[in-house]
């Protein structure tokens, strides 16, 4: 597979997701460019946007098992894992998989589950295992955990600490559809039956896995990692910020220029895929001082692309 056969890969998948979500063309790319760069996405926006419909849209499109998992209070870490089960024939305890054995998952409000249970996606999300009763069990490839929470409705919500946050590749909100033409076409699509049921895969396993391989191969020149570096050290003003972004986040929004530029076609990254993608990588994984809000986290990272010096064309 060269870079000119991913780009109209993506295409094909954007275009069948198309098929059910109505718009959201920027969003569903940047969801493909995280499954690509093997990253998480965490889905932050009001019931009824379409967010359980585009990641089963995505699993359809992508021929891949999907789970979901309707987080509570009362949901228990073995309820996404598995547990230990004792068989009476044989006499010994048997491990039965959990939903986390899937290719997406769908971990629907994940803050009304109890940080115990939260955690237990940890080691699933950065190591693609599960640990249970002493052995260790590998996850299927691809594996990719697709997290919602409602950003208004906090009462019974238990917020995700700042560790689990940074392991989510992305945050990005779908909305509300951008003018009346758009909500029009949405109610017609879906006011006799569901597109979902219809469509069809685009791709398969192995397909996803080579183009997995064949980002990671992108070139990052030395000014467009000087650049990252530069807005992740910006991004730790002491007098704004009380927890600025990792190494791993570094390391995250460089995976995605690279994975962004090669579903549009280029062998290289740009400082514009940067730019594109500080907000979405790093807006979650910084606590302001102060009354800190998500709108505040994003405004200040807009701040930061207009003060940071971009490279130019001869030294990226």
């Amino acid at each position: 597979m060269k870079y000119t056969d991913l780009k109209p890969l993506a295409a094909a998948l954007s275009q069948n997701i198309g098929r059910v979500i109505v718009g959201k063309s920027r969003e569903v790319e940047l969801i493909l460019a995280a499954l690509f760069a093997g990253g998480h996405v965490l889905l932050e926006d009001v019931p009824g946007t379409g967010k359980t419909t585009l990641a089963k849209s995505l699993a359809r499109s992508l021929s891949c098992d999907f789970a979901r998992v309707q987080f509570t209070p009362d949901l228990l870490p073995a309820d996404i894992t598995g547990m230990q089960v004792y068989a009476q024939q044989t006499g010994k305890f048997t491990f039965v998989k959990g939903p986390v054995f899937t290719n997406i998952l769908l971990a629907d409000e994940i803050n009304r589950a109890t940080p115990r249970t939260q955690s237990a996606l940890l080691e699933c999300m950065e190591e693609r295992q599960v640990t249970e009763g002493g052995a260790t069990y590998a996850l299927d490839a691809p594996f990719l955990v697709i997290a919602t929470q409602n950003p208004v409705e906090t009462q019974g919500t238990f917020p995700l600490p700042e560790a689990q946050l940074d392991r989510f590749l992305i945050r990005i909100s779908l909305g509300y559809p951008k003018d009346r033409d758009e909500a029009v076409a949405l109610m017609k699509r879906f006011i006799a039956d569901s597109p979902l049921a219809r469509l069809e895969p685009v791709a398969g396993k192995a397909g996803l896995a080579e183009a997995s391989k064949l980002c990671a191969q992108c070139h990052v020149s030395d000014a467009v990692m000087t650049y990252v570096a530069d807005l992740c050290e910006a991004a730790r003003d002491p007098e704004k910020v009380r927890l600025g972004p990792s190494p791993r986040a570094m390391l995250a929004l460089t995976r995605m220029a690279q994975a962004l530029a090669a579903i549009r076609g280029r062998d290289y990254a740009i400082p514009d895929d940067v730019k594109e993608l500080a907000v979405p990588v790093l807006a979650h994984r910084i606590v302001l001082r102060g009354l800190g809000n998500r709108a505040l986290a994003e405004e200040f990272i807009r701040d930061l692309l207009g003060r940071v010096p971009v490279p130019t064309e001869a030294s990226a």
